[in-house]
């Protein structure tokens, strides 16, 4: 009997000695008490799970306030230009029908539509209906002089917003433009604001501008 007694002796205080060991240990692993020590501290807990935002990446999609009025689906809107070489995507896009009209007037179409890695900085309707009726009626009949002018909106090379922010860039038409800016905000030849910029088709990058650009020579 005795013996029986010095047993179960024996084991509670093997249970309360192993008891606050086992506590201590599952208390390690638990994440609430990084929470309570961040209140003892006044610090807020860190959130493991969420990593910090890259501001540096580039910008890969369209900007700007005119995208607002790009259709939504189809082929005028931004996946459906992008399936189609620039000059009909831009056919596809009702804003840029004065354009598209210029550029077949001066026998561009194949030029635009075959040249691979380009930039157009393509002026809107809006663009095109600064310039006084007569003055334009004149130059959309004279092929010589449209060409000149829309070849001036053509760079060899695809740019991307960060290569607008301050640049000089070659034009097919054999002459050179000024880009600068950030962000979103983004002027050619410090007259002409890109409105719609960095929107893909099949063989180009199409920036929308709202002035014509006028090549000085």
């Amino acid at each position: 009997m005795n013996a029986f007694r010095f047993r179960r002796a024996a084991v509670a205080v093997t249970a309360a000695a192993v008891l606050p060991l086992a506590l201590t240990a599952c208390g390690g692993d638990d994440s609430s008490s990084d929470a309570a020590a961040d209140k003892s501290t006044g610090a807020p807990a860190e959130d493991k799970a969420s990593p910090t935002a890259d501001t540096s990446a580039p910008m890969d999609g369209p900007f700007g306030p005119a995208c607002a009025s790009v259709p939504k689906d189809g082929a005028g809107s931004f996946d459906g230009m992008a399936q189609d070489p620039v000059a009909t995507a831009a056919s596809n896009n009702p804003a840029l029908s004065t354009l598209v009209t210029a550029v077949q007037k001066a026998g561009l179409v194949d030029t635009l539509n075959n040249a691979q890695n380009i930039t157009v900085f393509a002026p809107t309707n809006d663009a095109f209906a600064k310039i006084p009726k007569a003055e334009l009626d004149k130059v959309l009949a004279d092929k010589e002089m449209l060409t000149n002018i829309l070849t001036y909106h053509v760079v060899g090379e695809k740019l991307a917003p960060e290569q607008l922010e301050n640049g000089t860039h070659d034009t097919l038409q054999k002459s050179t433009l000024t880009t600068k800016g950030s962000g979103e905000d983004y002027t050619v030849n410090d007259s002409s604001k890109v409105v719609c910029g960095n929107v893909p088709t099949a063989n180009a990058t199409v920036h929308i501008v709202d002035t014509v650009l006028m090549p000085t020579s």
